[in-house]
């Protein structure tokens, strides 16, 4: 490995470090309540240190959220066009969003269930170019391919895919928030919010 090699490869390693940290106070300390001072002194190194690779809060809170759609995305990616029907491809992808969720609590809980309204450019997170908005769009295309194959009724896309979301960040966040609960068997659970769901649309 080369020494630019090396350099470059330690950079990596502290911004994820950094991203790591910031992830993990945000959650336990509210967002509001976390300065890049804190964020320092959690990995021992300045706030200087952290000012090169994130100029605000702002922009590391946009960071760690990226880097969160962005795994979701590559797991969503990844099982498109493995199943020939496209009503069992839109499920997987909805069992896979839970599956997702429950593997990454932090990822999750920082992203979609604390709110940090203060530290967020909207323009930004919502810019089609996001990685949460690409992330969202799998869910549209999804619904689409359903319709056009006759297996869902016409529907707005939209709506039909903010309701899917809405259905399965719900039953997601209360397995992550409510460990105590007595749940029926996980896997039960999240097919049969899924097949309600889903079983709204059919044609």
């Amino acid at each position: 490995m080369t020494v630019q090699a090396r350099r470059q490869r330690e950079k990596q390693l502290l911004r994820q470090e950094i991203l790591d940290a910031a992830r993990s106070l945000f959650i336990r300390e509210g967002y509001e309540n976390v300065s890049m001072r804190k964020i320092a002194e959690k990995i021992d190194y300045s706030p200087t240190t952290i000012y090169l690779y994130f100029k605000d809060k702002s922009e590391l809170l946009f960071a760690v959220c990226q880097e969160t759609f962005a795994r979701l995305a590559q797991e969503l990616k990844a099982i498109e066009g493995t199943s020939s029907d496209p009503v069992e491809a839109l499920k997987a992808g909805l069992r896979k969003y839970v599956e997702f969720g429950l593997r990454h609590p932090q990822h999750y809980t920082l992203t979609f269930m604390i709110p940090h309204e203060h530290g967020m450019d909207r323009t930004r997170y919502l810019s089609p170019e996001s990685m949460g908005m690409k992330t969202f769009a799998f869910l549209g295309r999804g619904i689409e391919e359903c319709v056009r194959r006759k297996k869902f009724r016409r529907v707005d896309i939209q709506t039909a895919a903010q309701a899917l979301w809405a259905a399965i960040h719900g039953v997601t966040s209360l397995l992550i928030s409510h460990k105590e609960f007595p749940w029926v068997k996980r896997e039960v659970l999240v097919d049969t919010v899924i097949e309600a769901a889903v079983k709204n649309l059919r044609a």
